[in-house]
C-alpha cells in the first residue's frame, strides 16, 4: 500500500491554496535571475516564503533551463522537530504539496542505505519543514522528477558526505542542501556572521563553518567536503536576512543562496 507524506506547513510557511501558491511562486521568480548556469548543487533557505522566498527564488530560477534535464533531486536538511542519530529517510512513496505529489525514489534510498548511515524514520519527516518548502519551487520549474528526501540528525559530516557521493549521479541529478544562516541576532551582527559563512562556503572551507552560522552547517560542510574532492566551484547568488524582506531588524534570520558547479 502506497504512503504519501502530507504537507505539514502549507498555510503557514507558504499558501495552502494551489492557485495562490502558484501566483506567489511566479511573482517571486519574476524578478530572479534565470540565466545562470545549471549548478550541480544548490544551498537554499527554508523559512516562510515571505521571509526567505526571494532568496530561494534566486537559488532556483535557473532551473527553468533544466526542465527536462533534471530527473532526480537529492534533498538534505537538518531535522528541527525530532532528534535522532544518523540520516533519516521517509517510508513514504511520495510527498504532497498543494501543487500535487512528487514520487520518492525509494530504490535510490535502498541502494544508498547499503553503504551509508541512512535509516527509515517516518516520524522525523512528519512535521519537518526544511525539505517541504523547497518542493513547490521544484514542482513549478521541473517536470517528471523524483526526490530523495533525507534529514540529518546526530551524525558526522563524513557520513553525510558518503551519502552525497553515493547519490551523486550525473547531470540528471541535482543536490539541494536546505539551510538558513544565523538565527536571532540583531541586523548588523547577522550581516557579519552571514558574510563570514558565505565566505567559508564560496572558498570551500568546511572547517570554518559552525552551528551559529547555519542550522544546516553539517550537511553544508559535507557538501563542501565532496566539492573539494570533486573539484567543484561555489558561487554566492544572494545573501540577505529577514530584516531585508519582511521582518524587523531587532532579531533576524539570515538566508543565503549558493550554487556549486562541476
Amino acid at each position: 500500500m502506497s504512503l504519501t507524506r502530507q504537507p505539514a506547513v502549507a498555510g503557514m510557511f507558504y499558501p495552502e491554496d494551489p492557485r495562490e501558491l502558484q501566483a506567489m511562486l511566479l511573482d517571486l521568480l519574476a524578478t530572479a535571475n534565470k540565466n545562470l548556469p545549471i549548478p550541480k548543487a544548490i544551498i537554499a533557505p527554508h523559512a516562510g516564503y515571505i521571509y526567505s522566498g526571494p532568496i530561494a527564488a534566486n537559488a532556483f530560477a535557473c532551473l527553468a533551463q533544466a526542465t527536462t534535464q533534471i530527473q532526480r533531486v537529492i534533498l538534505l536538511g537538518p531535522a528541527h522537530r525530532y532528534p535522532f542519530h544518523g540520516i533519516a529517510a521517509p517510508e513514504a512513496d511520495s510527498f504532497a504539496t498543494p501543487l500535487g505529489q512528487i514520487k520518492v525514489d525509494q530504490q535510490a534510498i535502498i541502494n544508498a542505505a547499503k553503504t551509508t548511515d541512512i535509516n527509515y524514520l517516518e516520524i522525523a519527516h512528519a512535521q519537518e519543514h526544511c525539505l517541504e518548502v523547497q518542493l513547490p519551487f521544484l514542482q513549478l520549474l521541473l517536470k517528471n522528477f523524483t526526490i530523495v528526501p533525507l534529514l540529518t540528525g546526530q551524525t558526522t559530516s563524513a557520513n553525510i558526505a558518503q551519502t552525497i557521493k553515493q547519490l551523486w549521479g550525473d547531470k540528471e541529478t541535482l543536490i539541494i542542501i536546505s539551510s538558513d544562516l544565523s538565527h536571532y541576532h540583531d541586523y548588523k551582527t547577522a550581516q557579519k556572521l552571514d558574510k563570514k559563512a558565505a565566505q567559508s562556503i564560496i572558498n570551500l572551507k568546511p572547517d570554518e563553518l559552525d552551528e551559529e552560522q547555519a542550522c544546516g552547517n553539517l550537511p553544508i560542510k559535507s557538501l563542501l567536503e565532496v566539492a573539494i574532492e570533486k573539484k567543484l566551484t561555489a558561487k554566492l547568488i544572494d545573501l540577505r536576512n529577514s530584516g531585508d524582506t519582511a521582518g524587523s531588524k531587532d532579531q533576524v534570520v539570515g538566508y543565503g543562496a549558493f550554487h556549486l558547479y562541476e
